[in-house]
């Protein structure tokens, strides 16, 4: 009897996608004729040790496999060649699109195979549509990805050994990271160079009836007139006879209609999370790409919350927008939806290659969510979910009334404001509008003035950028793309050349000297303008009217030049050790301080027959509440928050986190804190029996 053969194992379709996490949600939606695995990000690139580019060959890229990659290689391999097609799945952007060019060259794939699938979110009906219109590898898109590649390695190869042989060993700089730099430097000039003017104001409050408002001194006979000092304040004050009554005027009512915010780009949702959230923008991206890539939600699976993280565009599907009118309806009745599509406008230079940041589905509230995700992913789940819908939603409507109260030409303005319609504040409010109600004015109403108060202020200087209005600075003058702020704000904190100081961005003496030499010797680099006009040619490389290799041309004969110079001309600058002030507990000799990638630090002078270091602590002028005998002093946790300690730590373990005061309360003797609060400083006992009036920053 003839022996049955064993049924042939059926192949399987190999999709590779950039994460496992991806991975695993992906082949659960395309079912068992499909083997889904990662390439882990990329598997070829540029050699660290070498610069990699043949200028005398059209500045061809020497591409090597990454170091540590030979496992996953390997198992693509194996794997496709089992498999019955192969089917490239990475993120629907440039980096994704160049990822699946390089996979593709590594498994000898076909140039001409429909091949290529993306997806803006990772949900079922997304991915399986995907798959009904695969199309070939873009080269245009990875050409313009290879051309910022290689004209980043370019700019950072040939400008790093020069800061190392002129500056100190480990330094970069970077085409984008320069610019970001400079923007920095600036701002902490402008602040420095900054002459504060004197100006005063008069706050008035007056009484119609029984009803008390606010109004604020405007102008003289019609025209707005500013006080600049008390002189003028005074003449203002000697026109006024309190006993008399003023005059309501110019009263101007009407209705005022808000709109909603766009839904969120990748930069916008960095700069809210940053301003709402205090989240950093690494942090920020990290916790989206979680969302992105898929939550399990138990019987559901695994489902992506939101669609790609990483856009410019601020359109969304109709199909979103659909979901999101039937949602509000339900929710919150008809008149909270929006009655017509918006249409919001994009940057000039925007890409508009994908939708805004949304929800995936607005029936996957955040509420309904909680109980599966991180803090963390909650709260900027809840952020994006409230800034789409709120999008979708009809404007708040506001009646407003404006007055002038008036006596011998003396103009006091007064406005007021009442919300009417909640409109998109329902959901979501980024302005927070406080209601200011005011009795019911009109022509010819006579008011009694009953206090005023006249304040002496002095212009502030512009803000330290924060991480959220540098990476708004680094949009608006088009310079850089969404994928690049994160990591261009983390290269400058890694390399010492700006530190955080609370929120604010503040240049080190590092940042400063890189900054001078570069802007010295390649004034190209960190011009605003040239590298927003690089970007621009990107863009048109990517949409096939320009070649790479002439626009890589274009940049670099002018930057040739400019480095041939430079090596001649930049002198060695020496960061010459200042005395510490104080000898070495180990040898005796001076301890000096040094300039450390973490900042500066104390080290014995005789460096390096002694390594003795120390940190350098700054004194806030208390002794120690809980000893007695140290010195409180500032501290930085391996987070980088500041907080206080005793000097003779670990003999005494004293901590804070606000800073201590030489003062006790007057309550129970504990000593006092200044505490920072959103409105500034607060004074404070910890025990909470004491509180002092806030001190305005």
């Amino acid at each position: 009897m003839p022996t049955k053969s064993k049924p042939k194992k059926r192949k399987k379709t190999l999709v590779i996608v950039e994460s496992p996490a991806k991975a695993k949600t992906i082949e659960k939606y395309l079912g068992r004729n499909y083997r889904v695995i990662a390439s882990k990000g990329h598997i070829r690139d540029l050699p660290k040790s070498q610069m990699g580019i043949n200028f005398d060959n059209n500045y061809q890229p020497k591409y090597i496999s990454i170091r540590g990659k030979g496992d996953t290689i390997k198992e693509l391999k194996s794997e496709a060649k089992k498999a019955k097609e192969v089917y490239l799945a990475s993120d629907p952007d440039r980096e994704g699109e160049a990822i699946a060019w390089h996979v593709a060259h590594v498994l000898n794939l076909d140039d001409t195979a429909k091949n290529r699938v993306t997806f803006n979110e990772v949900t079922k009906d997304a991915v399986k549509n995907s798959f009904k219109h695969p199309r070939t590898i873009d080269m245009d898109t990875v050409n313009a990805q290879q051309a910022r590649r290689i004209l980043d390695r370019i700019v950072g190869y040939s400008l790093s050994p020069i800061l190392w042989s002129k500056v100190k060993k480990g330094l970069s700089a970077g085409r984008v990271q320069s610019v970001a730099l400079k923007l920095v430097i600036d701002r902490e000039k402008e602040i420095n160079d900054f002459k504060p003017k004197e100006y005063w104001t008069i706050d008035a409050e007056f009484q119609k009836n029984k009803s008390s408002f606010k109004s604020q001194f405007w102008g003289i006979n019609g025209k707005k007139s500013e006080l600049h000092n008390n002189e003028a304040v005074q003449e203002v004050l000697a026109q006024i006879d309190k006993k008399k009554s003023f005059e309501v005027n110019n009263v101007v009512k009407r209705e005022r209609r808000r709109q909603a915010a766009a839904p969120f780009t990748t930069s916008t949702m960095q700069q809210e999370a940053n301003k709402r959230l205090n989240y950093r923008t690494r942090r920020t991206m990290s916790i989206a790409q979680q969302l992105y890539e898929g939550i399990s939600l138990g019987k559901q699976g695994t489902v992506g919350l939101i669609t790609y993280m990483r856009t410019d565009s601020k359109r969304t599907s109709p199909i979103a927008q659909a979901e999101a009118s039937k949602f509000l309806t339900e929710k919150y009745g008809q008149e909270f939806a929006a009655k017509e599509t918006r249409h919001f406008k994009n940057q000039e230079d925007a890409q508009d290659a994908h939708e805004a940041i949304r929800p995936t589905s607005v029936y996957r509230t955040p509420e309904s969510l909680k109980s599966v995700l991180t803090m963390e992913q909650y709260r900027l789940y809840k952020l994006i979910w409230s800034r789409f819908l709120a999008s979708e939603m009809t404007p708040a409507v506001y009646d407003t009334v404006r007055a002038d109260i008036e006596q011998n030409g003396i103009i006091f303005r007064t406005t007021g404001s009442k919300m009417k319609f909640a409109g998109f504040t329902k959901v979501y409010d980024s302005q927070q509008e406080k209601n200011v109600e005011l009795p019911e004015l009109d022509n010819g109403d006579s008011v009694k003035m009953t206090k005023s108060d006249n304040k002496q202020h002095f212009t502030l200087p512009p803000a330290r950028y924060t991480e959220a209005s540098l990476v708004h600075t680094l949009e608006e003058n088009g310079v850089g793309r969404p994928s690049t702020y994160a990591p261009t704000i983390d290269t400058l904190q890694r390399r010492y050349y700006v530190k955080l100081e609370a929120k604010s961005i503040v240049p080190t003496e590092l940042g400063e000297i890189v900054d001078d030499l570069i802007e010295k010797f390649f004034p190209d680099i960190v011009n605003i303008d040239f590298t927003a006009q690089l970007e621009t040619d990107l863009d048109s490389i990517e949409e096939g009217k320009k070649n790479w290799v002439r626009v890589i041309d274009e940049y670099y004969h002018p930057f040739k030049k400019e480095l041939d110079k430079a090596d001649a001309g930049i002198e060695k600058i020496q960061i010459k050790d200042e005395p510490a002030g104080f000898n070495c507990d180990i040898c005796g000799a001076p301890m000096v301080i040094k300039m450390g990638r973490y900042g500066k630090f104390n080290a014995c002078s005789r460096f390096p027959n002694c390594r003795n270091t120390k940190p350098i602590v700054k004194k806030v002028g208390v002794i120690c509440p809980k000893c007695g005998k140290g010195d409180v002093v500032e501290k930085k946790s391996k987070r980088n928050r500041k907080f206080y300690g005793c000097s003779r730590y670990p003999e005494c373990d004293f901590v804070s986190w606000d800073k201590p005061l030489n003062r006790n309360c007057p309550n129970d003797g504990h000593f006092l804190v200044e505490k920072r609060s959103k409105k500034g400083l607060v004074v404070l006992c910890p025990n909470g029996d004491y509180k002092e009036d806030t001190i305005t920053e």
